[in-house]
């Protein structure tokens, strides 16, 4: 996309960059939107439904201004005085902001309505569902390998009308197939606002500030039901932990409202206290995915910038861009997805005796391992270079005799680590969301990608405006040669063992959520 807003729109590269980001950075705030009406009233199935349509018309509005000719930008690369009309620009960028509101209705609810299809009741299914989110992430890198390969050689030297039309008709034949399984699925009730349930136990507990929080907790209020009063969730039994919240389901005279019914705001059931007590044992676990994914940012940045200055020449003629290295990291996740889920789990059950072979905390912490040691053999190839051009004087060289392929071990463990943590995220945040929040909790994870860049630029202006005091040429300077990357990398590594160290003490603290009844669910 930076490369279409440079050749065809003439953009510089810190305005392409900005318009890339800012369009990026819009694909993971809108699917808060998209979850909240997916669990608030909706239901994932409609949400996804619509949001899907939604994204193909933007995909064919993007190819149409890349096809028309009163619509396409008539620069070339080549073209200093070239600008593309009003028109035209409009178009392109509606065209994209409409993607983003499609992907804000599908990112938070497609894996969450897949693992909605397995019974929970039934050993088999349960077993399956985990599995479930391996081959999910496994067919998004599929998809990832496809567009990094195949579509991007098809922009670059077929047109970029091709390159936007084929994944167009993808989208369309995608959308055409999840309504063809319609009459099959499995449906769970939207449950009502999330956040209003949420602000009645709050305003509940405040109300009752002073009353004291009773020993024995059969008494707080709780419909006789099997089945939960919010639509969509099943009953949650107390848990000790944050015993502040119970004051909002202690029963007392003022709880009635004029027509004799509890009034929502002074009485709140068990069971949606304990929503807001698994949200907030959730967002620890949530913010610790921060520091990981600001060590995934990388692949996108400093990686990039450490593999131009490399050798980047296959034989004599062939040349890989230092960006196309990220693939190696698609093929890592493509290679351990099976090895992870059919000879990994199954040892694992041997000695732990785990269904899944590790919790879903163990998952996530042993990810959190691995993304450490990426950074400690990013600063290792770092300091290889560096020694390479101080003993032969390759200051001033562009590219130093170095290969670039030394940088593939450090993208292939970030390709493992996401199989631990990523994947690890995506089952965690299913599981232990309320029933009628997974949406919204799922689509709070997805923050976490988003922050972890907005922490990386943090650290880069940090580091840069430290080490450049004095007159020095600081860590990260235009000629890395000059430069000390590797700081950067030890101290990604050094944040993240702190942030691992943390992690331990968050798990060893995290209570799971204790969910009874039944699920509203319909076919």
């Amino acid at each position: 996309m930076v490369n279409y807003l440079k050749q065809k729109f003439m953009e510089s590269n810190s305005t392409a960059a900005n318009n890339v980001t800012n369009w990026s950075g819009t694909c993971y705030i809108t699917p808060l939107i998209g979850a909240f009406i997916a669990d608030a009233y909706w239901g994932r199935y409609k949400t996804i439904a619509v949001f899907s349509i939604v994204y193909f018309f933007g995909m064919a509005l993007l190819t149409i201004s890349a096809s028309v000719p009163t619509l396409k930008p008539p620069c070339k690369a080549s073209d200093v005085n070239c600008h593309p009309t009003t028109s035209q620009t409009s178009v392109f960028f509606l065209s994209l902001y409409i993607i983003a509101l499609g992907t804000g209705g599908i990112k938070p609810c497609v894996s969450s309505f897949g693992a909605d299809q397995f019974d929970e009741t039934d050993v088999i299914e349960k077993k399956k569902k985990s599995s479930f989110f391996n081959w999910f992430y496994f067919s998004i890198n599929i998809g990832a390998l496809i567009a990094s390969s195949v579509l991007v050689w098809i922009q670059e030297n077929v047109g970029w009308e091709w390159g936007f039309g084929i994944p167009t008709v993808a989208m369309g034949i995608a959308v055409c197939s999840f309504f063809s399984g319609t009459r099959r699925y499995r449906h769970q009730k939207p449950g009502g606002s999330p956040l209003t349930r949420i602000a009645q136990v709050l305003v509940a507990t405040f109300r009752k500030w002073n009353m004291p929080v009773p020993r024995d907790k059969s008494g707080l209020y709780e419909v006789q039901d099997k089945e939960s009063v919010i639509e969509g969730s099943r009953k949650l039994e107390h848990t000790d932990g944050f015993l502040f919240l119970d004051k909002a389901a202690l029963e007392t005279v003022n709880d009635k409202s004029a027509d004799g019914s509890n009034n929502p705001w002074r009485l709140c059931t068990v069971t949606q206290v304990e929503e807001l007590k698994a949200v907030i044992r959730i967002l620890p676990i949530w913010a610790s995915g921060i520091i990981f994914a600001t060590v995934y940012s990388q692949m996108s940045t400093l990686f990039v910038e450490q593999g131009d200055t490399m050798n980047a020449h296959i034989g004599p003629v062939f040349k890989i861009p230092a960006a196309s290295l990220s693939i190696f990291d698609t093929l890592s996740v493509i290679f351990w997805v099976p090895v992870y889920d059919r000879l990994i789990v199954p040892l694992a059950r041997k000695y732990t005796g785990h269904q899944r072979g590790f919790t879903q905390l163990q998952r996530m912490g042993i990810g959190l391992v691995i993304s450490i040691l990426s950074m400690v053999i990013a600063g290792i190839v770092e300091v290889k270079r560096l020694n390479m051009v101080k003993e032969h004087n390759y200051y001033e060289r562009k590219h130093i005799p170095m290969s670039i392929f030394w940088q593939v071990p450090q993208y292939f463990l970030i390709g493992a680590a996401e199989i631990f943590t990523f994947i690890g995220q995506l089952e965690f945040f299913y599981d232990q969301a309320p029933d009628a929040m997974r949406s919204l909790m799922s689509a709070v994870s997805l923050t976490t990608v988003a922050l972890g860049n907005y922490l990386s630029t943090l650290l880069v202006t940090i580091v840069t405006d430290i080490t450049t005091r004095h007159g020095k040429k600081g860590w990260i300077p235009d000629n890395l040669n000059y430069g000390h990357v590797d700081y950067f990398f030890w101290l990604l590594a050094i944040l993240s063992a702190l942030n691992f160290l943390v992690y331990l003490l968050i798990a060893r603290w995290y209570t799971y959520k204790r969910p009874t009844g039944v699920f509203h669910v319909s076919k």
